[in-house]
């Protein structure tokens, strides 16, 4: 299953973009021994629209055209869930896998969030919590959770859950 990060808009050089790229490259490491053999990142750009809905509906087209048409699709959206721990998503993600879905991408809205068609076409959608978040930094929690996914169903030591509780 490959892993995607679709999201709209671009990274500038500089400490987000690089600490996105080393939480891909362990991502992309880690799962290659999981049958996950790639992680990649696709940047949309943003729509010049000028209502919100019609952007909203703009940046969606564009993200939507380059989904496998059997793959998962997970959204990072205000309204998603916020009370999957790390263990439940990576259980998804591996339940997702041992079914053969080819891939698994998770999309990343613009500034005025994701248009209904997203939220309508994912499988799960998950937020970061009720505070408003830089999109950059919203890029590095994903591809975080992506590589966290991936060390949990390798039983690496790295996520050490509740062990410290």
């Amino acid at each position: 299953m490959r892993l995607l990060v679709a999201a709209v808009g671009r990274l500038k050089a500089g400490p987000e973009r690089d600490l996105a790229e080393r939480y891909r490259e362990r991502a992309a490491q880690v799962g290659r021994g999981l049958g996950c053999p790639g992680c990649d990142i696709l940047e949309i750009p943003e729509s010049r629209a000028r209502r919100a809905a019609d952007r909203c509906a703009e940046e969606a087209q564009g993200l939507l055209t380059h989904l496998p048409s059997n793959g998962v699709l997970v959204a990072y959206d205000e309204r998603g869930r916020s009370d999957l721990t790390s263990e439940r998503i990576a259980e998804r993600i591996g339940s997702w896998r041992d079914a053969g879905r080819p891939a698994l991408a998770v999309a990343i809205g613009g500034a005025d969030g994701h248009d209904a068609s997203i939220r309508t076409r994912a499988e799960l959608i998950l937020s970061f919590g009720a505070a408003t978040l830089p999109h950059g930094l919203v890029r590095v929690l994903v591809l975080e959770q992506l590589y966290r996914s991936m060390t949990i169903l390798a039983g690496h030591p790295y996520h050490r859950g509740d062990a410290g509780a």
